[in-house]
């Protein structure tokens, strides 16, 4: 249970990154500050969990971070290269 949660909120993080598209509208769309808010809530867990999760489960969450803080970094470099 604990990975469809990491899972399901990696997706929502994913889809405020304009990674894939928005299950509702089905368009790509970029919003910065829910994206920001759902990688706080899985360092959150990460650092509530710590010690506590299997390895696999570690592996995940930590993978997932570390993509999703890549990502939101990325779209942050290009956002101020354009103002």
């Amino acid at each position: 249970h604990f990975k469809n949660l990491v899972l399901h909120l990696a997706t929502t993080a994913a889809a405020n990154l304009g990674e894939i598209p928005n299950p509702f509208s089905r368009e790509t769309e970029v919003d910065m500050e829910g994206a920001r808010q759902i990688i706080d809530l899985l360092q959150a867990l990460r650092l509530k969990t710590l010690g506590n999760l299997a390895p696999d489960e570690n592996e995940l969450l930590d993978s997932l971070l570390y993509d999703l803080r890549a990502k939101f970094v990325s779209l942050q470099k290009k956002s101020s290269k354009k103002s």
